[in-house]
């Protein structure tokens, strides 16, 4: 259950901030600098914000979930829900098709979000591994 509450606030954190920065960068940067450019500028306050979460959430839920698989698990379960909640967001506010949603993307931006959705799901574990090393002492 631990997981799924830490997924979701994950996810909660990343998605909300990731359709304020969508929405500006449709309506406003896309008309004036284009798409790739625009969705280029946007990725690394997106990887930002995605390491913030996970370091929060690692931080906030560090002793209820233990163990590497765990948090794999928690980074994997907020893959999935980002996914979806992104088709969702194409194919309802954009009028995308579930194709379009997934794959129909600039060769290169779409590279560096699949890349950093990646990182999202891997961010949780790489922060606990973190955490985990540095809140053990040095052994002697």
């Amino acid at each position: 259950m631990e997981r799924a509450r830490a997924a979701a606030l994950y996810l909660a954190m990343v998605f909300g901030a990731g359709f304020v920065l969508g929405t500006v960068r449709v309506l406003v940067i896309v008309p004036r600098i284009g798409e790739r450019a625009a969705e280029l500028l946007e990725l690394p306050l997106m990887v930002t914000i995605v390491a913030l979460a996970a370091r929060f959430i690692t931080r906030r839920f560090a002793s209820a979930i233990r163990g590497a698989r765990a948090w794999r698990q928690v980074g994997l379960i907020a893959l999935g829900c980002m996914l979806a909640a992104d088709i969702g967001v194409g194919v309802a506010l954009r009028g995308m098709t579930l194709w379009d949603a997934l794959f129909a993307r600039d060769p290169l931006s779409g590279t560096a979000y699949y890349l950093a959705l990646g990182f999202l799901a891997l961010a949780p574990w790489l922060f606990a591994r973190t955490g985990q090393r540095l809140a053990t002492p040095p052994q002697p």
